[in-house]
C-alpha cells in the first residue's frame, strides 16, 4: 500500500528551473510549499546508476539526508531506438558543461546521420521516459514511472518546454512538445503521467 503524502513542504531535487516550474505546476493544486534544491543551495550528488530507477534514488535520498525534508526527486531522459536507447540515463551529459540542449540535439542528430538513419518516425523512434522518487526524511521511497512515445524531428521546432523537447513529436500529434501549451504537454508528457500516477497513490 503506498504511503500517502501529508507534510506541508516538499524539496524537489533539482537546479533545473524549467522542471522545478512544472512540478510546481502540477502540484500547485494541494497546497504544498515547494521549494528547490537549488533554492536551498544543495549539492547535486553524483549520479552513478546506470538506471533511471537507481539515480533518481540516488538524488532523492541525497536530498532528504541534507535537508531534512520530504524530497520529490526525477530524473528523466530521451531514448532514442536507432541509437541503441541513447542518451537515455546521460541525457543531460549529452547537453555538455554548460547544460545547453541546443548542443544535445544536434549531437542526436549527428549521430543519426552517421548511421544514415531515414527521415522518418518509425526510424526515428524515441522514448521520453521520467521516474519520481518521493522520499520522506525516514528513507522510506515510493517510485513511479511514466513515458512518451514519439520520433525525432530535424530542425528543431517551438519555443516551448525545456530540455529535448523542441525535437520530440509525441506519437500522433504533428507538433513537438516545445510546440504545445504546458497543459497539452503535461496531458501527454512522461513526466505528467509519473505524476498522475504518485498523486493517485500518494496525494488522494
Amino acid at each position: 500500500m503506498p504511503r500517502r503524502f501529508t507534510l506541508p513542504k516538499l524539496v524537489v531535487a533539482t537546479h533545473n528551473r524549467g522542471k522545478a516550474g512544472e512540478i510546481r505546476t502540477m502540484l500547485g493544486a494541494f497546497g504544498i510549499e515547494i521549494v528547490s534544491a537549488g533554492d536551498l543551495g544543495l549539492p547535486a550528488p553524483d549520479e552513478t546508476g546506470t538506471t533511471f530507477e537507481e539515480n533518481v534514488t540516488i538524488k532523492a535520498l541525497a536530498a532528504t539526508r541534507a535537508s531534512g525534508l520530504p524530497v520529490l526527486a526525477d530524473d528523466s531522459g530521451l531514448s532514442v531506438h536507432a541509437l541503441d536507447g541513447q542518451p537515455g540515463v546521460h541525457s543531460a551529459d549529452w547537453e555538455g558543461p554548460a547544460r545547453d540542449a541546443k548542443v544535445a540535439m544536434q549531437r542526436i542528430q549527428e549521430e543519426l546521420a552517421r548511421r544514415d538513419v531515414p527521415r522518418t518516425d518509425a526510424a526515428r523512434a524515441a522514448t521520453f521516459h521520467c521516474v519520481l522518487a518521493l522520499a520522506w526524511p525516514d528513507e522510506h521511497l515510493e517510485l513511479f514511472h511514466g513515458t512518451c512515445d514519439g520520433s525525432i524531428v530535424w530542425p528543431p521546432r517551438g519555443s516551448g518546454g525545456h530540455g529535448y523537447d523542441p525535437c520530440f513529436q509525441p506519437k500522433g500529434y504533428t507538433r513537438t512538445t516545445a510546440e504545445m501549451s504546458d497543459a497539452e504537454k503535461n496531458a501527454i508528457s512522461h513526466r505528467g503521467r509519473a505524476f498522475r500516477m504518485m498523486v493517485e497513490a500518494c496525494f488522494r
